[in-house]
């Protein structure tokens, strides 16, 4: 399973972003979804996941209330809406699969749940 995440970029802090996630090669109709970022000289965090079937999401609670996990399965693809974005946003992203395709509280962010990794994309907010 490949995936490549895209839609990063520089914006004020207050504007908006939306990360994709475009995956090939499984399948990706079955597998729940993440979004980790990294921070400099900070270690990877959990951002938002989201089940299978879009039935479930979770959030951290840095980022509830502002961004939005989505997926549309028929484009092989999982989304993250990025409103309200604050300088502390400042990460590069990194998108996640889970074969087992559903998200629970207690490993949702955990990072060895999930199977397969993107290479990252990075976002710049600026005060």
């Amino acid at each position: 399973v490949q995936l490549q995440a895209s839609g990063g970029g520089l914006v004020q802090a207050g504007g908006s972003l939306r990360l994709s996630c475009a995956a090939s090669g499984g399948t990706f109709g079955s597998y729940a979804m993440g979004w980790f970022r990294q921070a400099p000289g900070k270690e990877r965090e959990f951002v938002a996941a989201i089940s299978w079937n879009g039935g479930s999401t979770g959030y951290a609670p840095s980022v509830k209330g502002r961004f939005t996990i989505s997926r549309d399965n028929a484009k092989n693809t999982v989304y993250l809406q990025m409103n309200s974005l604050k300088p502390e946003d400042t990460a590069v992203y990194y998108c996640a699969a889970d074969r087992y395709g559903i998200i629970t509280i207690a490993t949702m962010s955990r990072e060895d749940e999930y199977d397969y990794w993107g290479q990252g994309t990075q976002v710049t907010v600026s005060s």
